[in-house]
């Protein structure tokens, strides 16, 4: 048995991307989450490694303790312990403002600079599949000092080479893009997360790297799913793994319905 089916038997593939996701995660930062894995990593990173993590959701809450997983990012649970119950308005101007340090967001497509797509599949004005839009997610990509990019399912749909639609900016066109563009020098994505390895991008071209990979993946895995070419290094980590009080936190406390993470 491979290393890759042993782990797929002591958990799935979106409590392990949680998991991921919350070891980015660093304390006594502030973290913009968006719905879904986002902010099941966040609230998992909250009881771990980071508890004075700041959580800021989009609708207005800003600093909570989550009890209970909410549904959305204007669920009345966002609000459990919050500092502030505040305003989108009041969260977007921190953002703009630069107070924000992570931001976290899912994609359905992504090019090699870190643009993301979540507007639509094909034209917009005649899409194949339309999607949910941008929400708030173009102001934390725009805005956050890192960005946090998952994509469950690395392939050469979803990594490709010109993104249908640009939702939220990463480096644009490459090292100098997004401060020509108005941003924040030294902002933009910072971690890539897919059901094969960790990303992130290099210093001079802004290019997406390889990091690690996850157990029993290869890179010629991490190749043959990408629309384009991505940068591999000659040292490559391995992707630690959940320890099992991970998992019951995950699942008896995160999110025991398995709304999220049993889809």
């Amino acid at each position: 048995m491979s290393d890759q089916a042993r782990a797929e038997e002591k958990y799935n593939l979106r409590e392990y991307l949680a998991f991921v996701g919350a070891s980015l995660l660093e304390d006594k930062k502030s973290a913009f989450v968006g719905t879904g894995l986002p902010v099941i990593a966040s609230m998992l990173a909250q009881k771990t490694h980071a508890p004075n993590l700041l959580i800021i959701f989009e609708a207005g809450s800003i600093g909570p303790l989550l009890r209970e997983l909410p549904i959305s990012v204007g669920d009345s649970r966002t609000a459990y312990k919050t500092v502030s119950a505040s305003s989108m308005h009041d969260v977007m101007s921190l953002s703009q403002a630069g107070y924000v340090d992570f931001g976290f967001l899912g994609a359905a497509q992504m090019d090699v600079y870190g643009n993301i797509n979540t507007t639509c599949i094909g034209e917009h004005d005649r899409p194949k599949t339309r999607l949910p839009g941008s929400g708030g997610a173009n102001d934390c990509g725009s805005f956050s000092q890192r960005l946090i990019i998952i994509i469950a399912n690395q392939s050469k749909r979803t990594f490709v080479p010109k993104v249908d639609f640009l939702t939220t900016p990463g480096y644009l066109d490459g090292p100098g893009g997004r401060e020509r563009a108005g941003l924040a020098k030294g902002s933009g994505p910072y971690r890539v997360i897919t059901q094969l390895g960790i990303f992130g991008f290099d210093e001079a071209t802004k290019r997406l790297k390889l990091i690690s990979l996850h157990p029993g993946v290869t890179v010629d895995q991490v190749k043959e799913n990408s629309g384009f070419e991505i940068i591999v290094p000659q040292q490559i980590e391995t992707t630690p793994e959940p320890t099992a009080r991970h998992l019951q936190m995950l699942r008896q406390e995160i999110d025991p319905t398995g709304m999220v993470l049993r889809k």
